[in-house]
């Protein structure tokens, strides 16, 4: 019998869990074939979804499992460790506030029975009940993304997804320290199939996701997957140079030709040196993003901290 694994990375879930576990095996033990184990994750969450996770373990130790962190560490990590615990020849990546339909499962177990796909994942085609702000910045990530990077990333693609263990392997080799799921499922290739519905709303709690998180998230992203901003920052450094120097020329020409000429004043002067300060402290800023990213990465530290696992 195969076995599938499903990996639910937790913050301050305490009021989903109860809700989340009956809706998923509702809906798998109509998959007869498939053993079933479940991996909650508990990203250093500040209520009692530790507390959850254990009742749930107690109530079926054989099949429900759970992994603590010291402290949190974010959900990549969460989702890492997770994948990491798994031993399903199948593995599935949820959310816990069912926002990802389990109704889905049985049809991505059928998809890739077939063999013709290795993933099966979801996509959203709508945001509704979303701040529109939120709405309209994702839409940008995906459009400049994908414009600057060559690991295209499905507009609307959730984490939600069932792969095969071969992939899962492949995106267990990664091991950076920083990490974008979203497009490191997409960098190890493998052909996946997108199953699309509409946004659903939170069976309980609240998200922990803001506008500002989800900016820095997206930054993570463009740095993990594109070097588009160091170019940027190369050419904006060297078109204020050319600028700079014209300017001189012209100074300088300026001056010769008609020596009774006067040079502009302190405002303007005051005005470019500004300007030329700022391109300055934004390109150093922009290298120093991806040598941050570096520093990180070859200090070696572990990905998350284990405090409890059962």
């Amino acid at each position: 019998m195969k076995k599938l694994s499903i990996v639910v990375p937790c913050y301050n879930e305490a009021e989903a869990l109860p809700l989340f576990y009956p809706a998923v095996e509702k809906v798998v033990s109509k998959i007869k074939e498939l053993e079933i184990e479940y991996w909650f994750v508990n990203d250093g969450s500040k209520d009692e979804t530790l507390a959850e996770m254990r009742k749930l373990h107690e109530q079926d130790p054989e099949r429900v499992h759970y992994v603590s962190f010291s402290r949190n560490f974010g959900k990549e990590a969460g989702l890492y460790a997770g994948l990491e615990a798994t031993t399903g020849d199948y593995v599935v990546v949820m959310d816990a506030d069912l926002q990802d339909p389990p109704s889905f499962l049985p049809t991505m177990y059928e998809e890739l029975q077939s063999g013709e796909y290795d993933c099966i994942g979801t996509r959203r085609t709508d945001r509704t009940g979303e701040a529109k702000i939120k709405s309209f910045l994702s839409d940008q990530f995906y459009k400049v993304i994908n414009r600057i990077s060559n690991t295209n990333i499905v507009p609307g693609a959730r984490d939600y997804r069932m792969m095969t263990r071969q992939m899962v392997n492949a995106v267990l080799s990664m091991k950076e320290y920083s990490r974008f799921s979203k497009g490191i499922f997409s960098w190890v290739g493998f052909k996946t199939k997108y199953l699309d519905y509409h946004n659903v709303e939170r069976v309980a709690g609240k998200t922990d996701w803001n506008t500002w998180q989800l900016f820095r998230y997206a930054m993570d992203g463009i740095s993990d997957f594109s070097q588009a901003p160091l170019s940027l920052a190369v050419w904006l450094g060297t078109t204020s140079f050319v600028i700079s120097v014209l300017g001189m020329l012209w100074v300088i020409i300026r001056r010769l030709i008609n020596p009774a000429s006067s040079i502009f004043g302190w405002a303007s002067t005051t005005c470019i040196i500004l300007f030329l300060g700022g391109l300055q402290l934004l390109c150093i800023g922009i290298v120093g993003k991806y040598i941050g990213r570096i520093y990180l990465q070859v200090k070696h530290r572990p990905i998350y901290i284990v405090k409890e696992k059962k």
